[in-house]
């Protein structure tokens, strides 16, 4: 099964743009951070990008998912708060994280257990199903999008054409030459910052300061950056590990949304206990002790109080209001507070 399935993602690929070429036929990725060296033949730690011939072929031409979804659910708080986004997917990831819970997709072509069919379709086609559903976002999402933006970019510069914003859900473990390819096209990336401690990234698949340098890196090139950790008992949820977490935010932004979501066992992490409440509540204290702005509880909706909430860091006012995905109400006006007039940072209606 996974030696057909990579056969016809082999016939789809398309020659890729995020490589040099080395001597001896070999060439050198830089779609993420890990820069694999790829001999002819091989491929690199994605198992989706190959060698043939010399030159590098990357995704093209299918999806493995395709769902019209709120944008809370990226999530993006700070952005079009209520607004649909089409999200697509297609297989492969350079991190094999032990709890993930895309892995059907991620995993597809590392674990004989994974698998899932795809769907040979167009940029057109996305887009085409992005405005009929009324989306006002297209989103690469559930498999690691770093490694697939070729085909990314092909079709942000359709839905960029009609008026669509741009956006990845991300593990963040990328090189300078993604980002400034991307920059054009993208608006909105979501880093999952999963922990802080190399050895945590290193049983990941990914290396933790090569992840960090990619969120100072979007910061700084404009990007609108929202931070996802999922806090999981036992791995992750350490005061100390947490804090160095939220210290690390803070430094580069206050203004940054922090996101820290529970854990639900999957995959091959099904012994931690499911994240309780306490353990997030715990996770915002930190947050904010260390300045961060915006702080928000995930993944148990109804049950964090007023931690999905949106409110003005200068007067507290309460600005969106959520439950889950759904938004009860939305009092920003022209992207500010309507009581101090503050700005606040995002990307809103106006």
């Amino acid at each position: 099964m996974a030696q057909s399935l990579l056969e016809t993602l082999e016939q789809k690929a398309r020659p890729a743009v995020l490589f040099d070429k080395l001597e001896g036929a070999k060439v050198q990725c830089h779609a993420c951070a890990h820069r694999c060296t790829i001999l002819p033949g091989q491929q690199g730690i994605c198992r989706i990008r190959f060698n043939r011939s010399g030159i590098l072929y990357a995704p093209h031409g299918y999806v493995a998912g395709l769902h019209c979804d709120p944008i809370e659910k990226k999530p993006f708080f700070h952005a079009y708060p209520g607004a649909l986004a089409m999200s697509f997917g297609m297989l492969g990831c350079n991190f094999h994280c032990l709890f993930c819970q895309n892995w059907i997709s991620s995993q597809a072509l590392r674990d004989p257990r994974a698998g899932t069919d795809v769907e040979e379709v167009t940029a057109a086609d996305i887009v085409n199903t992005a405005v009929k559903a009324g989306c006002k976002i297209v989103t690469s999402t559930y498999n690691e999008p770093l490694m697939t933006s070729e085909w990314a970019v092909e079709i942000f510069k359709l839905a960029k054409a009609q008026g669509l914003v741009t956006s990845y859900v991300s593990n963040g473990h990328a090189t300078p030459e993604v980002v400034e390819y991307l920059q054009p096209w993208l608006d909105l990336f979501k880093v999952d910052l999963k922990a802080f401690t190399e050895d945590h990234y290193k049983m990941l698949g990914g290396v933790l300061e090569r992840t960090l340098d990619t969120i100072r890196l979007l910061h700084q090139r404009g990007f609108w950056v929202e931070i996802v950790t999922l806090v999981v008992t036992g791995f992750n949820d350490s005061v100390e590990e947490l804090g160095d977490i939220a210290r690390f935010i803070a430094g580069v932004s206050h203004d940054i949304p922090w996101h820290v979501t529970a854990f639900h066992p999957d995959y091959k992490m099904i012994d931690p206990e499911y994240t309780n409440t306490a353990s997030l509540l715990n996770a915002v204290k930190i947050g904010k002790a260390e300045g961060l702005h915006f702080v928000y509880a995930g993944n148990l909706p109804g049950a964090v109080g007023n931690l999905e909430n949106t409110y003005c860091p200068s007067c507290r006012s309460l600005l969106v209001e959520r439950r889950g995905f759904r938004i009860r109400s939305n009092k920003l006006q022209n992207g500010g507070c309507p009581q101090c007039r503050s700005r606040i940072p995002g990307r809103w209606e106006t």
